[in-house]
């Protein structure tokens, strides 16, 4: 099939080539540009996958190029910035990654602007379109396990980075319910950093759903690696669990273990193929920004609760980031002195990216590993 859509992705890192991937997936979409101030980072990208046109700045990209499809793919600070200058030059989608902003009030700007342009606003879930996830849901909805009382899961790498895509998959996997209240705890005693926003040593949260089912969520308290996503349910009449590729469930009609044997596709290919349908007349999208906001939601909700040591009943008052808040209010001293960003390996030059790696595969500390490459 002959493209039809132009695309253009703003910002050229990891996630960046994700995005292009994701593209070059759909044969109605062509990538026409890329923007990304780093002119090194920016010449390989465009070379890797055979985009003709690069820009310093999203503004030049858009006043240049007619684009049918932005991908938005930079640190989370920008997200909103980015997207409403997206949006105002009338694209048909925008898909901005994940987490979809730092604060409720950042989300319902983001939102509001662009059901106000008719641009369709996708937020990057892609893991919605793990066929374990959705086969996990439809197993959970058909009542296989009973009624759903309860998911547990860890991750790590902190809840604005990997947290944001377990909370969101707790929701995904019980049938998106709205949320009745959070509980959240969390210590912070170094000066940690993700992206440039300041962040939690590590955080849990119980989290009510409407309905009457569960969620607990332990991030940076256990061993785990952000790698490893893993999700329990358990219900009135059985137990599921399932991750990025395997499903499997018990119950009373099981003699034992039921294992389920997926296929696997690329969710970026699948975001995409979905981007372009739900502007083409489908119906809604599994990552659209509407959804992606009640993650945000119950982030934000569980910051609110640890700064107050209360629960947080919904909709919340706070609009705000509570993290900041609670350091500027001085509840959160800073023991261990020395700034330090969590992903930071994602703004060096190769060779201190691969002294970090060394490192950090011994099973050193972000800012051990920081301390380390300052001296």
């Amino acid at each position: 099939m002959t493209a039809i859509y132009r695309a253009g992705i703003v910002g050229a890192g990891q996630i960046g080539r994700a995005h292009a991937l994701g593209y070059q997936g759909v044969d109605s979409v062509e990538i026409v540009a890329v923007t990304e101030p780093n002119d090194r980072v920016r010449s390989e990208f465009q070379e890797q996958y055979q985009i003709p046109t690069g820009y310093t700045d999203i503004k030049e990209m858009m006043d240049q190029e007619d684009l049918d499809f932005v991908s938005i793919c930079t640190w989370h600070l920008l997200h909103e910035p980015q997207t409403l200058l997206a949006a105002s030059y009338l694209p048909k989608a925008i898909i901005c990654e994940k987490p979809m902003t730092v604060g409720t009030a950042s989300a319902d700007r983001m939102i509001a602007e662009c059901e106000e342009k008719h641009v369709k606003l996708v937020i990057g879930h892609q893991r919605r379109f793990y066929h374990s996830w959705t086969r996990a849901r439809d197993l959970i909805l058909e009542g296989v396990i009973g009624v759903p009382q309860m998911v547990t899961t860890k991750s790590g790498e902190g809840l604005l980075n990997c947290g944001t895509h377990v909370i969101d998959a707790c929701r995904y996997l019980v049938g998106d319910p709205e949320t009745d209240w959070v509980m959240g705890a969390l210590e912070r005693k170094t000066d940690r950093y993700e992206r440039e926003v300041r962040i939690e040593d590590c955080c849990m949260a119980l989290i009510q759903f409407e309905g009457g089912s569960q969620a607990l969520v332990q991030s940076d308290l256990t061993p785990e690696r952000w790698s490893v996503e893993e999700y329990q349910v358990r219900g009135t009449e059985g137990v599921l669990e399932t991750d990025a590729r395997s499903v499997r469930y018990l119950n009373g009609q099981t003699a034992s273990w039921i294992e389920l044997d997926l296929p696997t596709e690329d969710p970026w290919v699948l975001q995409a193929q979905a981007t372009v349908a739900w502007f083409e007349g489908g119906d809604g999208h599994r990552g659209e920004a509407r959804q992606a906001r009640k993650a945000v939601d119950i982030m934000m909700a569980l910051y609110q609760s640890a700064r107050d040591h209360e629960v947080v009943r919904m909709p919340m008052e706070e609009t705000g980031y509570p993290m900041d808040e609670m350091f500027a209010e001085g509840k959160l001293p800073v023991l261990e002195a020395g700034a330090y960003d969590i992903r930071s390996f994602l703004a060096m030059e190769p060779d201190d990216r691969a002294r970090y790696n060394e490192m950090r595969g011994q099973g050193m500390r972000h800012k051990d590993i920081a301390d380390a490459m300052n001296r």
